[in-house]
């Protein structure tokens, strides 16, 4: 962490931001990806979970040099991130107040049914977007999945297995909310490894009803 009190046209404040990767939650990053227009202050917002008329009213704009430099070694991390393969052998999950504990490694199947068809076509529809932007030609060596679609992925994956309940689809898309507080370290290798292992998902997708027409 990079911690630093700034003097601010009222007095100081105080400001804390990552400085390695395994200290950003995959919220933080989702919310760094999913804003094309991202000035200095919004990912030092971002990051610090300051607001940003806070950080306009800082003396000096120098005081936030050291601030972008990290934010610029963060965005290096996370390409370097998604070639790793990783997995953690548990997660740590906080279910309303109480933290829960779920093996990983052992257990890398996305069940029940519900989950798994909800998390295919996830997968399905993103690798398909790729190809149509990049070509179907080694899609693999060039794929990165959208850290919202890694998010959803992962709920889909953890909702039984950490609440003990039985799957609702709703209750599950919702359990995003939960998963954005994993590191972003210990999140992306385990939906990376559901991306790379549905191949076939890079196909469009075709339901038994619109199978059914075809006969």
């Amino acid at each position: 962490m990079i911690e630093r009190t700034l003097a601010t046209t009222h007095g100081q404040l105080p400001v804390k931001i990552p400085s390695q990767l395994n200290e950003v939650t995959l919220g933080q990053m989702i919310a760094l990806q999913d804003n094309p227009e991202l000035g200095d202050l919004d990912a030092i917002s971002i990051l610090s979970g300051i607001p940003v008329t806070d950080l306009q009213s800082v003396r000096n704009a120098n005081d936030f040099i050291q601030f972008a430099d990290a934010v610029l070694s963060l965005s290096h991390q996370i390409k370097h991130l998604y070639n790793s393969d990783d997995i953690p052998q548990k997660i740590t999950l906080m279910v309303g107040d109480k933290p829960v504990i779920v093996k990983v490694v052992n257990n890398l199947s996305v069940e029940p049914a519900g989950a798994f068809m909800a998390a295919r076509d996830v997968i399905a529809d993103e690798i398909t977007e790729h190809i149509k932007i990049y070509g179907e030609d080694n899609w693999k060596e060039y794929f990165n999945p959208s850290l919202t679609a890694c998010c959803k992925i992962l709920a889909f994956y953890f909702y039984c297995l950490a609440t003990g309940n039985v799957y609702d689809e709703y209750a599950a898309a919702a359990f995003t909310e939960t998963i954005k507080n994993i590191r972003v370290t210990e999140a992306l290798p385990i939906a990376k490894h559901f991306f790379m292992s549905y191949p076939n998902l890079s196909k469009p997708r075709t339901g038994f009803w619109h199978r059914l027409l075809r006969l």
